[in-house]
């Protein structure tokens, strides 16, 4: 389980994350990280915690596959949380490819895009975006 200082659950912080992030997409999922030190709702602060939202929509299945889904996600970046810089958000979204895959498969599509948005120049040098 992912704990609840780590959760993203604001619509603010979901659209902050989604359209003011960088983009990495994978076959299985499409990450979106929002780099930052500073959380904006708490002044002052200077090292909050980094904080992930999940997107499972009714494509990747029914409401028992999505559920899966996301108990999954939330395993992979619980242990991935320490590689990401202090006060980021971060939102998975699951491809509709995701209900079929495996825990390994989800495992290395995270593992690509977080290496990509974390150590890779972005494709599109100074707006900090992926092209779409």
């Amino acid at each position: 389980m992912l704990p609840t200082e780590h959760r993203l659950r604001r619509r603010e912080d979901f659209a902050a994350a989604v359209r003011r992030g960088r983009r990495a997409g994978r076959p299985l999922l499409v990450v979106h990280l929002r780099s930052g030190t500073t959380d904006p709702h708490a002044p002052g602060e200077s090292a909050s915690p980094v904080r992930a939202g999940f997107v499972v929509s009714k494509a990747v299945g029914g409401a028992v596959v999505r559920n899966l889904v996301k108990r999954r996600l939330r395993h992979l970046v619980r242990d991935r949380l320490d590689r990401l810089p202090a006060g980021s958000l971060v939102v998975v979204r699951a491809l509709p490819g995701a209900g079929e895959a495996g825990h390994d498969q989800l495992a290395r599509d995270l593992d690509t895009a977080l290496q990509r948005l974390l150590g890779g120049a972005a494709p599109t040098e100074g707006t900090g975006r992926v092209p779409r």
